[in-house]
């Protein structure tokens, strides 16, 4: 069905209705106070005299015009006139000249002053003292302006950073503070969410259910009143919904749960009824809410009890979407990473009617996200997105978008035109791994190193369906000093019982050839061991993968959700089935230490090639660990390890 769209609205010519009048206002009150200060400001090199040498200077003819205002005398030399001396910054003098003067006359009258001022044939200037009416209101209901402008100014900055961009002045708290979207304003669009073809098609029926509601109701159907996005960070969730906005020409109110949630009690209810009211106000409409397990937590927990301020917005949210009618037509969609804590009240049919779960992209989708976030990077021509692709398994959205970027940046750092493959892989092994690390390894300790990821590569090339080897590496990186990566052939949706003891055997190579080559462990096979032990306790408690235990499911006392790590939930099993566990965890990953140790020691040749290798390459790729470990007719491993280049 073809989707059409309407052209983005455009913004309408008021007239004198669109004219910025604030910005008037404020030029003309800097104007008005440029003015009264500039006319309080006296003339610039204007000397202040007495009068007794204001009369001095007359009597001597200095004294060209003068200019009488009341009490206040202003007048002009005839010809500069040398001041007092006066000290500088630099320590020398200076003798400042003055053109024009000021003084004060006295109180009393003085005869002789007018004559005298006509025998020395003084120019006179009178003006009048008063001042007219106008100027007179504006310097005295001037400053009451600026103290007044002053408190709005900082009442108003208040109000935006206390009550939202709802506004409402000193009682602004309770807006919403939602961002409002249309479609001229949101350029993202379902083509620019690659993958997720299943929820794309979900979400643009609720978009043209939006666009033509008579089509859908025609035959009975209703709008949906929410729709939950779940799904592990990175996987499109944001994205999504701003790709509705950019397809429905409707209004989208976006905001995050936790801007419901303030420091005064009924702030998060109240916005939650300001934020709906507005929706339905401007229906045909669409709220998103990010993180709902922010305020969507089950109630009654016992922290903060009814009362609770998250419970009080929770309740605003369930009475708004239970309230809704059918000709609203506001759709409110909601993204969670934890929807096991989320309210059952808030998940039933009627409030979120559908479900649509966002899983970490496959190989095709992966290939279309790259090619989404490489429109605007320019690509030398032997980059395959596809092999890209199929090198990065479990790599969410967010983490491709953050690989085509670092791929990027590491071209641009070293003046290349284009991104290339090796770009590519440096920046997959970035962010898998991080960053290089500039310590100085001892020899002796590079060694154990070495035969440690020697001992993990060579378990997973002959271990029987291990995923392929892709490169080992004794370059510390992170907190890692060496790592080998397994890329596996597919995508598994699945993991079998032999596949996951030959994941715990090449955990355990790398421990296993210590035990060989230097008959002593190190700490280096912590990490290992950790994952390992992890990876068999589901095996058996979770997965029924024990015969000793049997097809049965035991709870490992996880965490609590919200009373952190100190309130585990309790064990639902015994402390004799609690040893059986443990015994059977135990058992496995002995046997597979054995069947790592039983894989090396017969082939004790190719792990001293493949460590002589990884010493003097520190880097190697699958194709190298091929030619080291089946090496072409007439050539030794000694020979070919010697032929490497260096990453």
């Amino acid at each position: 069905m073809e989707n059409k769209q309407k052209p983005p609205l455009e913004r309408k010519q008021l007239g004198w209705k669109s004219f910025n009048w604030k910005t008037v206002l404020w030029i003309g009150l800097i104007w008005l106070i440029a003015f009264y200060f500039f006319g309080r400001m006296g003339i610039p090199n204007q000397m202040r005299l007495s009068y007794t040498d204001f009369k001095k200077n007359v009597k001597q003819e200095k004294v060209a015009a003068i200019t009488i205002e009341g009490q206040k005398v202003t007048g002009m030399f005839k010809a500069p006139v040398e001041g007092e001396a006066r000290s500088t910054l630099l320590g020398g003098t200076e003798t400042p000249t003055f053109q024009h003067f000021e003084t004060t006359l006295p109180p009393f009258q003085d005869p002789e002053l007018m004559s005298l001022l006509e025998e020395k044939t003084v120019t006179i200037h009178a003006k009048s003292e008063e001042r007219s009416w106008f100027w007179s209101l504006v310097l005295s209901v001037l400053p009451w302006i600026l103290i007044i402008g002053f408190f709005v100014y900082t009442s108003k900055k208040f109000q935006e950073r206390m009550g939202g961009a709802g506004g409402g002045g000193p009682f602004g708290f309770g807006k919403s503070k939602a961002k409002l979207y249309t479609k001229s304003t949101s350029d993202v669009t379902f083509r620019d969410v690659a993958g997720l073809a299943n929820a794309k098609k979900e979400l643009q029926e609720v978009v043209d259910f939006l666009k033509d509601p008579s089509k859908f109701r025609s035959l009975g159907g209703e709008l949906p009143r929410g729709i939950l996005l779940v799904g592990p960070p990175g996987v499109g969730k944001t994205l999504m919904a701003r790709g509705i906005a950019g397809e429905a020409d409707v209004p989208f109110y976006s905001i995050s749960g936790s801007e419901f949630i303030e420091m005064f009690v009924g702030v998060g209810a109240s916005r939650v009824r300001d934020m709906f009211k507005n929706a339905k106000k401007d229906a045909p409409s669409i709220i998103f809410v990010d993180e709902l397990d922010s305020i969507g937590r089950v109630r009654g927990t016992g922290l903060g009890g009814g009362h609770d301020e998250r419970e009080q917005t929770l309740n605003q949210i369930l009475a708004e979407m239970d309230g809704f009618a059918p000709q609203e037509n506001v759709i409110v969609i909601s993204a969670t990473n934890r929807p096991d804590v989320l309210d059952p009240a808030l998940v039933r049919p009627g409030r979120f009617d559908r479900r649509i779960t966002l899983e970490l992209p496959q190989k095709k989708a992966r290939t279309e996200i790259l090619k989404v976030h490489t429109r605007d990077v320019p690509l030398s021509d032997d980059v395959d997105l596809m092999e890209v692709a199929g090198r990065t398994v479990g790599f969410s959205g967010a983490e491709l978008k953050n690989l085509v970027n670092e791929a990027a940046l590491l071209a641009a750092r070293s003046e290349k035109d284009k991104v290339e493959p090796e770009d590519f892989d440096k920046a997959r092994d970035k962010i898998i791994m991080g960053i290089e690390r500039e310590d100085v390894i001892r020899d002796e300790e590079k060694k154990m190193i070495a035969y440690h990821e020697a001992g993990h590569a060579l378990v997973a090339k002959f271990y029987p369906g291990a995923d392929p080897l892709e490169k080992v590496s004794i370059i510390p990186r992170g907190r890692s000093l060496g790592a080998t990566e397994q890329i596996p052939k597919e995508d598994r949706h699945n993991f079998s019982r032999t596949y996951l003891l030959g994941r715990i055997a090449v955990m355990l190579g790398g421990r296993a050839a210590e035990k060989i080559v230097f008959e002593d462990v190190t700490s280096g096979a912590g990490d290992d061991l950790k994952k390992a032990t992890q990876l068999v306790r589901r095996m058996v408690c979770q997965w029924g993968m024990s015969d000793k235990v049997g097809p049965v499911t035991f709870r490992q006392g996880e965490p609590h959700p919200f009373l952190g790590r100190e309130m585990a939930e309790p064990k639902d099993f015994s402390e004799e089935t609690a040893r059986i566990i443990d015994e059977e965890v135990r058992r496995i990953i002995q046997a597979m230490e054995a069947k790592a140790s039983e894989i090396l020691t017969s082939n004790r040749e190719k792990l001293d090639a493949l460590t002589e290798g990884l010493l003097e390459n520190e880097s190697l790729s699958g194709e190298e660990i091929e030619e080291i470990l089946e090496p072409k007719n007439g050539e030794t491993s000694e020979t070919k390890s010697g032929s490497f280049t260096d990453d």
